[in-house]
């Protein structure tokens, strides 16, 4: 029942989130922040089906451990992919509050995207074994981390200060998700009940793309 639960979930997330993103890419009509918001959208959708699609065949067939490399793999290209949904995150956030310059936040933006980056290329994450190391999944993710808290800063910051009603939850949907998956990167070994929480992380970033999405490309 668990198992069919999840794959119902996760269809139904892809099928809404690249179907949103596909949306507004199509309607942007030349508004450059709604089609970063699309790009964006199809990036976290597509990026997540490479994880999400094995996910789905490995519980209504043989199980996960059947499936250990193309899991694997599957993450592998969903790590970079969230690193690429944040850059972009950042550049919506120029985009919305005309924020010019910002060139050393815009350096550190990018090294802290390009370092995770390097680091999920390691071979030592042993990304298509069953036992891939649990200290590399920290070491990859601390950049990724202080992404994270760069965009729940700055758009805590900008969306309070210029009253913005369509993003001001931002900030906390990104906090949401990384509250979440934090747990999973941590303890999911000791404890597989803690994936878990993986699921409200993804309603976390279903909470972003709708903002996107309702916010229309309008300006504040």
């Amino acid at each position: 029942m668990q198992s069919v639960m999840e794959s119902l979930f996760s269809i139904t997330y892809l099928v809404l989130v690249i179907t949103l993103g596909c949306i507004m890419v199509y309607r942007h009509k030349d508004n450059r922040q709604y089609r970063l918001f699309g790009i964006m959208t199809l990036i976290l959708g597509c990026g997540d089906a490479f994880h999400l699609v094995p996910r789905i065949i490995a519980l209504c067939t043989s199980g996960l451990e059947n499936y250990a490399a193309a899991l694997g793999f599957g993450k592998l290209v969903t790590s970079i992919t969230m690193t690429l949904f944040y850059v972009i995150l950042y550049h919506i956030w120029k985009i919305r509050y005309n924020a010019a310059g910002k060139s050393f936040l815009t350096i550190f933006v990018y090294a802290s995207a390009v370092t995770r980056i390097i680091l999920c290329l390691f071979p030592q994450n042993k990304w298509l074994s069953v036992d891939a190391p649990v200290e590399w999944g920290v070491y990859r993710n601390i950049p990724f981390v202080v992404l994270g808290i760069i965009i729940i800063t700055i758009y805590f910051q900008m969306a309070k200060k210029n009253n913005d009603r369509v993003f001001r939850f931002l900030w906390l949907a990104v906090s949401l998700s990384f509250a979440f998956y934090i747990p999973v990167v941590l303890w999911a070994d000791l404890n597989p009940a803690i994936g878990m929480f993986m699921l409200p992380k993804t309603c976390a970033y279903v909470w972003i793309v709708f903002m996107g999405f309702r916010g229309n490309g309008k300006s504040i």
